[in-house]
Order: C-alpha cells, then structure tokens, then sequence
C-alpha cells in the first residue's frame, strides 16, 4: 500500500509531521482525523526510511513485526485486561515474553508513551508499521465505551480470519503456479539437451526432415545460442515487473487485471471482498462511523484495485449518498450482495448483513478452493497433451517416415 508524507497540527496547535500507509490521500486524511490532527498537506512518498525507527536503519537484515505477531499480542492483551492486569503492566509481560525483537520493541515503545501520558491508541498510531489504522481505530473505540478488553478479542477474531484467508488464497495459487514452472523448466531442458541429440542423429539420415521437426530443431539451436541473452531478458523482465509492481499506479494496474484471470481472479476478488465485509462490519458494530469504517476496511482488503472502489464507496457517501447506491456504483458487488445491503440499510442492521456478505464470501472461497483442481486439471491436461504431441510429432515423424523408405525398399 502506497505511503503518504503528512503534515497537521493536533487540538494543541501544534505541527505534526510524519508518513502513514493508505489506499488514498483522503484515507490518510481520514485517519488522521480520527486521531484528533487536522490535516494540513498529505502527498504521496516513495520513501519509507523515515517510519522506521533508528535501530532499524542499522540492521538491514532485522526481523519484522509478522501477522502472527499481532494476533498474538491481540489475544495476549484480551486475556490480561479481562483477568484485570493494568495496562502497563499487561504489555511490560508481553514485552519480556516477545521472542520477536522487532515487537519487544514497540512494545517497549508503546509503554513509554502510556508513561509519557499518551492514551493507548495515540501510542499504538506512532508505529503505523506495525499496527494499521483499523486497528488504532477499534482501540480508539475500547478506549472511548470501556470495552478495551472485548475490543482486543474481535480484532484477534479479526486478523485470524484474514490470516485463514490469505493461507487459503496462497495454496489455491501454488498448485497451477508449480505446474506452470515445471512445464517451462522441461521446456527449456527439452530444448538445450535432449532435442539437440536428436537434431545429430536426423542430420545423419540426409533426408528431408519434417516441418514440425524443423520447426522444433530451429528454436532449439535458438535457444542454445542465444540463452545467456534469454536468461538475462528473463530476469531483466522479473526485476522490472517488480519495479513496475512497487509503484501504486503498477501495483493498481497489476492487481486489477490479477481479479480477471480466469479461475483464480474470482477467488482473489472474493477473498478480497470477504476481508472487506469483515472489517466493515467489525468497525461499525463497535460504533465507528461508516465513512471511518469504510476508510479503515480499505486497508485491510491487500488489494489496491479494490482499495480504491472502497474508497470511492466512502467519497459517494460523504456526498451525502447511500451505502446502497456507493455499493452500486462501486462496480465491485453481485445483485445478491447489493440486494443484501439494501435490506441492512432500510432495516438499520448493516453491520449484521455485512457480516452475512463476509461469511457468504468466505464459503464461496473456501468451495473455489475445494474444487479449484477440478477446475484447473483439465486446462493443465490439455496443455500438457498439445506440448507433447508438438513433441511426438517432431521426433517420431522422421523415424516414422525413415522407416517407411526402409521397409519400402526391401
């Protein structure tokens, strides 16, 4: 997610400066609203050196914060505020129990803002890196209906459905992406070894070769001469794919044409809308306003192209539109959905249709992924057969034909 430079003063007057992480300038704006700063100039930064603190800078090869990490400390926290711990102390014991130097840190740190006399979710905002917006959001929340502990337990529910999700969404895609490298790696070794062999034992014969056999000899000669410039063009394309990806117009680009793919687009996009509902409906059941809640379940869906229908969703309704009509014009639900928001909306329980939709989409993805290799196999089976048989045809055919002059002039 794209990183933005801010600049606003807080209740005090005072300037304040710093980056956080959002789909758009106006979820940033919106977050820092949340925290009590006004906004005065947020612009997008390619550079991240300045959230991180000075240690970091120091060790490259530092572990991070992990998701595990903060569903961890998420549990850890709802237990000791609900045994009744104190929060210092309840983060001074999670702080000695961390085995993440990373997390012991801003642990650490969080604890010297609650001595400094910062609130809970002011201390947790100075570390957007670790806790994201939604999350010093809910804590807010906690904080304001004394429903600290409570609030702890769903973002806990909260981030293990999302981390159940993208463990879903990542094994769906190793099976066709492994088969996709094996097929291009025997490909290759087809080519630099094996159809060379045969290319001697044809050129031995003296006869006029077949044209699907000419046509596999000359891309092989091809790619034994050229294959250092081929090896060098891949992993060219590979670190300028990666670039390409890193900026937020590549990345929004990318993951919007990755929701077309056939087969495992639906799934993303479907993942992506589940985590969507879910947030949402998390954030207005604990009283976050709905635009609020709209910019803070951008965050969550991991992908750029539906982060930005959301936030469009939460532009159309500050306008004073509907949910129903932002959802509509959004371009990003099925009439089932639409229809489902419509009837929460009118009936004044959206938060409990919203987690409807969330579950919906979450038995949907988890069926996709039950069937996925029922839907994927026979694509595999017929483009491994059109590989072998470009294969059979170019090496059997000169023998077949070879055989045919032999036995002919017997």
């Amino acid at each position: 997610m794209p990183q933005f430079a801010y600049k606003g003063r807080d209740a005090g007057g005072s300037l304040i400066e710093g980056i956080l992480e959002g789909a758009t300038a106006g979820a940033v704006a919106d977050v820092l609203l949340s925290r009590g700063v006004t906004p005065i100039d947020v612009r997008e930064t390619g550079s991240r050196a300045q959230t991180k603190p000075r240690g970091a800078r120091l060790a490259l090869f530092r572990p991070k914060v992990g998701h595990i990490d903060l569903l961890l400390f998420s549990r850890q926290m709802h237990t000791l505020l609900k045994a009744g711990v104190p929060i210092l102390r309840a983060l001074a014991g999670l702080q000695e129990s961390s085995t993440n130097p990373a997390m012991r840190e801003a642990i650490g740190e969080v604890r010297e803002s609650l001595q400094a006399g910062r609130e809970l979710s002011a201390a947790l905002a100075r570390h957007p890196k670790v806790f994201s917006g939604f999350y010093v959001s809910m804590v807010r929340v906690g904080e304001t209906t004394g429903l600290l502990d409570e609030i702890f337990l769903r973002l806990f529910d909260h981030l293990d459905f999302e981390r159940f999700m993208r463990e879903q969404v990542k094994s769906a895609l190793r099976y066709p992406a492994f088969v996709l490298l094996a097929m291009a790696a025997a490909i290759v070794v087809i080519n630099l070894f094996v159809i060379p062999a045969f290319a001697k034992v044809f050129q031995g014969f003296g006869a006029e070769l077949p044209l699907m056999t000419r046509i596999l000899i000359g891309f092989s000669d091809f790619m034994v001469t050229w294959w250092p410039a081929l090896l060098a063009l891949a992993v060219g394309l590979v670190v300028a794919f990666r670039l390409w990806v890193a900026t937020p117009q590549g990345r929004y680009d990318w993951e919007g044409f990755a929701l077309r793919i056939p087969i495992a687009g639906k799934i993303v996009k479907k993942a992506a809308l589940a985590r969507f509902a879910r947030s949402f409906a998390l954030g207005t059941r604990s009283g976050v306003p709905v635009m609020m809640a709209l910019a803070n379940s951008a965050q969550t869906v991991d992908n750029s192209f539906i982060a930005r229908r959301i936030e469009n969703m939460r532009e159309a309704v500050e306008r004073g539109e509907s949910v129903l009509r932002a959802a509509v014009s959004a371009g990003i639900f099925t009439p089932v959905v639409l229809q489902m928001i419509a009837v929460g909306e009118e009936s004044g329980a959206l938060d409990d249709m919203m987690e409807e939709i969330g579950q919906m989409y979450q038995r949907e993805v988890e069926y996709e992924l039950k069937t996925l290799g029922q839907q994927i196999e026979p694509v595999l089976i017929v483009a491994l057969g059109v590989m072998v048989l470009i294969l059979a045809l170019g090496v059997f055919l000169p023998m077949w034909d070879l055989g045919k002059v032999a036995f002919g002039r017997k």
